[in-house]
């Protein structure tokens, strides 16, 4: 498995946010939730979703 620790971590963060920059991150973060909230609606079924509403 792949060792990354938090300097690495650090690192890879920095080079994506010099090559991409503040603004144009928002948008992809932004982009990448909606697109796993879609997923996660259209995978999981309507009865699943009543159930996890009517929890505690």
């Amino acid at each position: 498995m792949l060792g990354f620790g938090p300097f690495e971590l650090i690192v890879i963060l920095v080079i994506v946010l010099l090559v991409f920059g503040p603004g144009r991150l928002a948008n992809i973060g932004g982009a990448l939730g909606k697109t796993i909230r879609d997923f996660k609606d259209n995978v999981i079924p309507d009865e699943d979703k009543e159930i996890d509403k009517q929890k505690p």
